[in-house]
């Protein structure tokens, strides 16, 4: 497995913790030279800056709302994508995770939104992000991420729609909170293991070892009907993603970190049937499976449906 964050980073994020400590070492997300002013309410319009310049604006969730239609499908890149027809996923329907940007133009039509959070995917990735992602996409991005693309090609996210992903526990500009200071916010639920769910991502997601976790936050927020997940496997991590090849496969944390993942999305589904929304699961491996998300065959490829 490759780990991609170059050396620099690995230093500037070593030296954040032992300087800043536990509770200010999420800070090497910005550092050096990324400033962001978020939108506080959907009328507000924010800006990204890198080391004085104004890169781009920034979006409140609100556009990811008013562009969803009442089918929300979260499509990530594990290798149960391959088995999948998505020849009656609508445009503007789809939000794509890292790698699922493959399938822009191919097996999916104009998403509704792109959602990156590890800056690892930038800095392995980012030809295929110019390739695939074009102006006026929405994306939604960690700080860590649009701080790497900053460093790399600034002029990239000029004609971008950026959402941001901010980790509610350890959030831009402020200090690491605890269990009690989440408590304490109207829109966060937590659960007694851990697990945690924003009902309002503008100001923060609770992540949870995987860019999904964060993904059906934004998606509950706009309200749909239903919530499908695609190639959401968990299972098979350790596996070739779907558009990788045996011998070329970046690393991943997903593995060490299944079943605080499952656990988000087991929060994600009490909370999000208390709106009547359903959440359906599409891959025939996934660990959440077992967690009382049953595989549903609808999108199955022909192939797929018949072995």
């Amino acid at each position: 497995m490759k780990s991609e964050r170059p050396l620099k980073r690995s230093i500037v994020k070593l030296a954040a913790t032992v300087f800043f400590g536990k509770t200010w070492a999420h800070a090497q997300n910005w550092l050096p030279g990324l400033e962001l002013r978020i939108p506080a309410t959907a009328l507000d319009e924010g800006a990204i800056r890198y080391k004085g310049e104004r890169v781009a604006a920034l979006h409140h969730a609100d556009l990811l709302r008013k562009a969803a239609h009442e089918t929300i499908h979260i499509v990530g890149s594990g290798p149960s994508i391959a088995g999948v027809d998505f020849s009656r996923v609508e445009p503007g329907e789809a939000v794509l995770l890292n790698g699922a940007i493959n399938l822009i133009g191919t097996r999916i039509g104009a998403p509704l939104a792109v959602a990156i959070e590890d800056e690892r995917f930038v800095w392995r990735h980012l030809p295929l992000m110019r390739e695939k992602i074009g102006a006026g996409t929405i994306c939604l991005l960690s700080v860590g991420v649009i701080r790497a693309i900053c460093e790399t090609d600034r002029g990239w996210l000029a004609d971008k729609r950026v959402i941001l992903i901010d980790d509610v526990r350890k959030p831009y500009r402020v200090r690491r909170r605890s269990d009690e200071d989440l408590k304490r916010l109207d829109f966060a639920v937590l659960a007694d293991d851990g697990a945690g769910f924003s009902r309002d991502p503008s100001p923060g997601v609770f992540q949870g070892g995987s860019v999904a976790v964060s993904a059906l936050q934004f998606a509950a927020f706009c309200r749909p009907h239903i919530i499908g997940l695609f190639g959401i496997d968990i299972s098979n991590a350790g596996e070739p993603r779907f558009y990788e090849r045996a011998g070329d496969i970046a690393g991943s944390g997903i593995a060490g970190a299944a079943g605080r993942i499952v656990a988000h999305f087991a929060l994600a589904r009490r909370v999000c049937a208390e709106d009547n929304i359903e959440i359906l699961n599409f891959s025939p491996v996934s660990a959440l499976i077992g967690a009382g998300f049953p595989y549903d065959p609808r999108f199955a490829a022909a192939k797929a449906a018949t072995a």
